[in-house]
């Protein structure tokens, strides 16, 4: 096995800021809906919009990076090797069989992260943000003549339902990460930025 470096410091410091403001924004999030109690409903929605605001500015410099950078190639869907992805995830994966795609800084996600990651960020991000932000200003919707077209029923509905698919695509990308030879070897990657990967890949 050879160490290789594939996630660079911005990647890193993106990807754990992110996943900690997801974390206290689902938080925050299920208790204005009511779901639980543990900070109280008004300083949950206060807190709910300044996480919210501040994953916005870390996901406009994300977006920026991404595209001075060329990495945002990383998350073009292909059909190579997808099949022998998926059973290895659902069967060879427990018969410790050597994983089928062979990672490099050029080619940092398999076929099946590159789907998921490309829902996340074209499907759940987007429902998030423009019902969030159009749940957030509820009160401007006649100023701004939106009351005529839109429902707070329905928006807050969307709201909900892309709640409910980040926690589900939050709660797999932890899976995810554990399912690997060493079990921490993932979460390692993610903190010094380097893989270990067979030599003479």
């Amino acid at each position: 096995m050879k160490k290789v470096f594939i996630y660079s410091s911005f990647e890193r410091f993106w990807h754990w800021t992110q996943a900690v403001l997801i974390v206290f924004l689902m938080l925050s999030g299920f208790e204005v809906h009511g779901t639980y109690i543990l900070w109280g409903f008004e300083e949950s929605v206060q807190l709910h919009r300044y996480l919210a605001w501040g994953l916005v500015i870390l996901w406009a410099f994300a977006i920026f990076w991404h595209i001075t950078t060329g990495n945002w190639r990383q998350y073009i869907p292909t059909t190579q090797k997808l099949v022998e992805v998926m059973v290895y995830y659902t069967k060879g994966i427990f018969h410790h069989l050597p994983h089928p795609y062979k990672l490099t800084k050029l080619r940092k996600h398999n076929p099946l992260q590159r789907l998921a990651y490309l829902f996340f960020k074209l499907i759940i991000s987007p429902t998030t943000w423009v019902s969030g932000l159009l749940y957030m200003y509820f009160a401007e919707w006649t100023t701004w003549g939106l009351d005529g077209y839109l429902s707070l029923f329905w928006v807050a509905g969307a709201h909900t339902a892309a709640a409910f698919l980040m926690m589900a695509f939050f709660c797999g990308h932890v899976y995810m990460a554990f399912v690997c030879s060493p079990i921490t070897a993932h979460l390692r990657a993610m903190i010094t930025g380097y893989e270990e990967v067979e030599e003479g890949e």
